[in-house]
């Protein structure tokens, strides 16, 4: 029998194709603060926290009033312009199906604001899936550090050797490794193969694990 008894999920790029929108709006929202910077600047950054994010590119604390500014218009752009047209990527749903259906438990770690979090598993048609999460909120230190992820594994009282992760960055990995947690990645965060080869298994998107399920490390972990 497996010892698999959880699955830690992201969502941005995971369970729903949001990361070049969110690029976007750094860009806008940056520019109106006089920071230009270029979307292919911005694009493989996304996934770690916004305040890590802020720093690379402006130099700014999130808690400075340009870096408080910047987030807020961030938000505000992504939630106006953005995210009434995003959608799950494929597969997205059925596979937390699965999960729920094998007796795993779920749980969100995003490096998403919690206000923000709600809308984009909607978006991800997850939200009735997945009631225990995680978020940028919850931790002192967001992705690529690993406050998360551990945060998460606590609130579901589980160990590192009994869950796996579902993410699509570097940064994903990165912090789950970190707490001796498994990922397994996607592609569908535009990613590369050579970028996520911390993973343990990689796949298209949701969908491509479900096809393969059965000879996947969700079925096979022991």
């Amino acid at each position: 029998m497996s010892n698999l008894r959880g699955v830690i999920l992201d969502v941005d790029g995971t369970l729903v194709d949001s990361n070049d929108a969110h690029a976007e709006a750094w860009v806008e929202a940056l520019a109106e603060q006089g920071v230009r910077v270029s979307f292919a600047e911005v694009r493989p950054l996304v996934g770690m926290g916004g305040d890590k994010l802020l720093e690379r590119l402006a130099g700014w604390s999130e808690e400075s009033p340009e870096g408080t500014r910047a987030s807020e218009r961030r938000r505000e752009i992504f939630e106006k312009r953005y995210l009434p047209t995003l959608r799950p990527t494929p597969g997205a749903r059925a596979l937390l199906e699965r999960f729920r259906d094998r007796g795993l438990r779920m749980i969100v770690a995003s490096s998403a604001k919690e206000d923000e979090l709600g809308a984009l598993l909607k978006a991800a048609g997850a939200a009735d899936l997945v009631e225990e999460r995680t978020s940028s909120d919850d931790a002192e230190n967001s992705k690529p550090d690993p406050d998360i992820v551990a945060r998460a594994l606590e609130r579901i009282g589980l160990r590192a050797a009994e869950v796996l992760m579902l993410g699509d960055t570097p940064w994903d990995i990165e912090a789950a490794d970190q707490i001796g947690v498994d990922t397994v990645a996607v592609r569908s965060g535009g990613w590369s193969d050579d970028d996520l080869a911390g993973a343990v298994a990689i796949y298209d998107h949701p969908a491509d694990i479900l096809a393969h399920y059965d000879d996947s490390p969700f079925a096979r972990r022991r």
